[in-house]
């Protein structure tokens, strides 16, 4: 029973770790609101900026181009990432709109 139990444990840790699970959501919730990100984007479609996320022609559909769109972001900005950076933004933007698997 004990093993049972504990192997459910791991894989319920695992599937909700998805794609970032190096990421840190609260820390990359921290670095958005620090580096102003939403500005940019309440300039580009208005309101609070999430549509920016949310809008169904958005450009994200896999970590792997959130990454780069974050990259994109980050250099229009002039923020430097490192890669534990774009993992931790990657949490937070995953978790909050794009809910990759």
């Amino acid at each position: 029973m004990r093993i049972l139990l504990t192997t459910m444990l791991l894989l319920s840790s695992a599937a909700q770790a998805g794609p970032f699970a190096s990421g840190n959501a609260e820390t990359g919730k921290k670095l958005f609101e620090q580096s102003h990100c939403n500005h940019c984007h309440v300039q580009m479609v208005g309101g609070d900026g999430s549509e920016v996320f949310t809008r169904p022609e958005h450009k994200v559909r896999s970590a792997s181009q959130l990454i780069k769109q974050i990259n994109f972001c980050g250099g229009n900005a002039g923020v430097n990432l490192s890669a534990q950076d774009e993992q931790n933004l990657g949490a937070y933007l995953n978790q909050r709109y794009y809910k990759l698997p």
